[in-house]
């Protein structure tokens, strides 16, 4: 549980956030110790009655202060990057509007066994500060890949992703020089 409370903390999720963010990504799964196999990730109410016990006893920012102090010491630094991701904006498939027809600029994609219509946000947001720098909008069946180069600013030490980005070291390193691929490399079922 704590390691989720400075996950949250490091990259700035919120409590159902967290809990998604660890069905998603294989590398936090890893950092806090869970297995998909033989449990699951804990739902936001206990994640967010973890936190507020911490806050209640002014614990969370001490602990977490200790733990990157004690990172850095290990000459892990806790650095300024960025994080891209895209999301799917629904869109009305039917042709029951005024125009009798649909949107050109939406399309249709399919995300696991499921179909979508829409369009697609892509987001880079800052690793520190969590403020999005960057956000591009795309016909949903546009690969979240594509877009990276216009995610980046340049500055960045790091960049993480999920595994739509994985396989885009030459891409970060053409448009981030000095940044480090933290993109997920290993999927699982």
């Amino acid at each position: 549980m704590l390691r989720m409370y400075f996950l949250q903390q490091w990259f700035n999720l919120s409590d159902p956030g967290v809990e998604e963010a660890l069905y998603d990504s294989v590398v936090m799964r890893d950092f806090v110790g869970i297995d998909l196999g033989r449990e699951p990730v804990p739902d936001e109410t206990t994640i967010c009655k973890f936190r507020h016990l911490l806050e209640e006893h002014g614990l969370g920012g001490e602990m977490l202060e200790a733990v990157n102090l004690h990172l850095e010491g290990k000459g892990v630094r806790i650095t300024t990057g960025t994080i891209v991701d895209a999301t799917i904006i629904h869109a009305p498939s039917s042709t029951k509007n005024r125009e009798q027809k649909r949107d050109p600029e939406m399309h249709q994609t399919k995300k696991g066994k499921q179909w979508y219509f829409g369009m697609k946000a892509h987001v880079g947001v800052d690793s520190r500060t969590k403020l999005i720098h960057t956000a591009v909008v795309t016909p949903a069946n546009v690969a979240d890949a594509t877009v990276l180069p216009e995610l980046l600013h340049g500055e960045e030490t790091k960049v993480w992703g999920d595994q739509a980005y994985r396989g885009q070291s030459e891409v970060i390193r053409e448009h981030a020089p000095r940044a480090q691929d933290c993109t997920q490399r290993r999927y699982r079922y």
